[in-house]
């Protein structure tokens, strides 16, 4: 049975796991709905023989970024990095 987007981004968030996925609408979480997260990758039509490659690759990169929040999508040929939200500071 499957637990729901939700539920699956809360585990992963809790647990301090980078989200990778094929469903965009864990970013649609992350970015509309505002849900806490530990980084996503989002591969968007990606040949699944590359898509290990890739996620290591975005891994090596992106990994602080992601273990601060950010949104990475692997398209073939583009990379596309949406950085964690910058919160101020509170005065």
């Amino acid at each position: 049975m499957d637990p729901g987007d939700d539920e699956i981004m809360a585990l992963a968030h809790h647990e301090g796991r980078i989200l990778i996925t094929l469903d965009k609408d864990f970013g649609e979480l992350a970015v509309v709905r505002g849900q806490a997260h530990a980084g996503v990758i989002r591969l968007a039509i990606l040949p699944a023989v590359q898509q290990a490659r890739f996620c290591l690759m975005v891994l090596a990169r992106y990994g602080l970024e992601l273990q601060a929040g950010a949104i990475v999508t692997i398209e073939p040929g583009r990379i596309r990095v949406r950085p964690a939200p910058s919160h101020p500071e509170p005065s």
